[in-house]
């Protein structure tokens, strides 16, 4: 096989750390993603090793030699190379012991044989080794067939042990557009979560949101192995139905899992951005199964976006402890069928502003509502032209990348001589309104407004403030 690392330092680096162990008396193997990323014709962006044949102390001074180490994983038997995406690591066996993704305990074991270091890790294209001094791809579990063959398949029964597997496979099949093998379908369903944390969950739907190139994939492996059950959200869309004549494609969980789709051909490649269109993507349509019902002959879903807020922010609570994911997200949520209709009723340059106030960004809503438009084979649909209308529409008023900011602020109502209090608020509200409606676009024009709401609020008889 070919080793593809294009970056020279690592290539460098490689060559060190193969021919210094190598010299010591000890073997360094490659494993893991540089393996079977070589193998799919694709770059390695970092390197992991296993070295056998050295002890900890021997291996660390070995590399010590040559680079500087972190030894932040040393009691794993881990090093990292600083500077470098490379972790050198000695084979080791892990027992478990407690519940979840970290109950194990882990002891180093440098005189192992490959094949029983590999039997610890989870899928057989991810279990195979590479010696680059002899070019020997050592692959005891049959992973370069499945790689060829596109089968995701586990190496063994110690995949049970750690939870996290199950959606490590979601994200990997939406990846590698691979499919499950039976047998390890079978498996998960008799794994449990146990209660893996957030942290671990949200990256793996990173994953599958940033990187899996068929999104359907992941997900219908949930389904499949049953892990859906764990996202109540999720599996209320299957089975709950559509009005045949706009979404041909089927029930509500197959319209998701072609917007995914969509959504994946189109990503920006900013790791933020698209993680929270992904979401909206993966939420838009939560609220149908709350909604839908049959009215005069013909499945409606009356209010569904809406009603889809609760059930998004529950499900991103489940997934991440960060409020501004699902803040970001349940707007886009909320709002994913105003485009069509603002079109539909050439709305104003105000209604257009007040929605960017309310999403933040109309051009991450115009993404999901070309998704969700895309979501609906084998309807053909070669343009989306409320999108682009509305896109053009937010940029002629300079709302497209974020919402209005208010002209007037505090500082010119107490210039105008009012105290700050409570009322403030309100006061600053009404400028904004108007503001939003048109009836300026300059702090010239929002002061003169500005003197009409103050002159109103003094004349009232609850203001407190005393005339300027």
């Amino acid at each position: 096989m070919d080793l593809l690392i294009p970056d020279p330092d690592l290539r460098r680096a490689l060559d060190t750390i193969c021919t210094s162990i190598h010299r010591a008396g000890g073997r360094a193997v490659l494993v893991g993603g540089s393996v079977r990323d070589s193998l799919r014709g694709e770059p390695a962006k970092d390197l992991d090793f296993e070295v056998f044949g050295l002890d900890a102390d021997a291996l660390r001074a070995i590399l010590g030699q040559h680079f500087d180490l972190d030894l932040v994983g040393m009691s794993f038997g881990v090093l990292k190379i600083r500077h470098l995406p490379i972790d050198v690591a000695l084979p080791r066996r892990e027992s478990k012991r407690g519940l979840g993704h970290r109950g194990f305990e882990v002891h180093s074991d440098p005189h192992m044989s490959f094949r029983e270091a590999s039997k610890r890790r989870d899928f057989t294209i991810n279990a195979m080794g590479y010696d680059p001094l002899q070019g020997q791809l050592l692959d005891p579990w049959g992973g370069r067939k499945d790689l060829a063959e596109g089968r995701l398949r586990h190496v063994s029964e110690h995949f049970d042990e750690d939870p996290l597997r199950v959606l490590r496979a979601m994200q990997m099949l939406a990846r590698f557009e691979l499919r499950a093998a039976a047998e390890t379908v079978e498996r998960c369903r008799h794994i449990e979560p146990e209660g893996l944390p957030r942290e671990r969950l949200l990256e793996e739907w990173k994953k599958l949101l940033l990187r899996g190139r068929r999104i359907s994939r992941g997900l219908a492996f949930l389904r499949d192995c049953g892990w859906v059950r764990y996202y109540p959200e999720l599996a209320a869309l299957i089975d709950c139905p559509q009005d045949p004549e706009w979404h041909p494609e089927g029930d509500v969980w197959v319209h998701t899992l072609h917007v995914l789709d969509a959504f994946a051909s189109e990503r920006l490649g900013d790791p933020w951005e698209d993680l929270v269109v992904g979401f909206a993507c993966l939420c838009h349509d939560f609220g149908k199964p709350l909604t839908t019902a049959f009215e005069d002959g013909r499945w409606r879903s009356k209010g569904h976006e809406s009603a889809g807020e609760e059930p998004s922010r529950s499900f991103l609570a489940r997934l991440s402890n960060q409020p501004r994911l699902a803040d970001e997200v349940v707007p886009l949520v909320r709002e994913h069928l105003r485009p069509i209709q603002l079109f539909l009723s050439d709305a104003s340059a105000a209604a257009i502003r007040r929605l960017a106030r309310r999403v933040g960004r109309i051009d991450r809503l115009v993404r999901v509502c070309r998704a969700d438009h895309a979501g609906r084979p084998p309807l053909a649909f070669d343009d989306f032209p409320a999108g682009h209308w509305l896109l053009a529409q937010a940029e002629q008023l300079a709302v497209a990348s974020q919402e209005p900011q208010p002209i007037v602020l505090g500082r010119h109502l107490i210039a105008l001589g009012l105290s700050p209090g409570p009322h403030f608020s309100d006061l600053l509200e009404q400028c904004f309104e108007a503001q939003l409606e048109g009836t300026f676009n300059d702090l010239d024009g929002g002061l003169e407004v500005a003197r009409r709401v103050v002159a109103t609020h003094l004349q009232s008889p609850l203001a407190s403030d005393p005339h300027p």
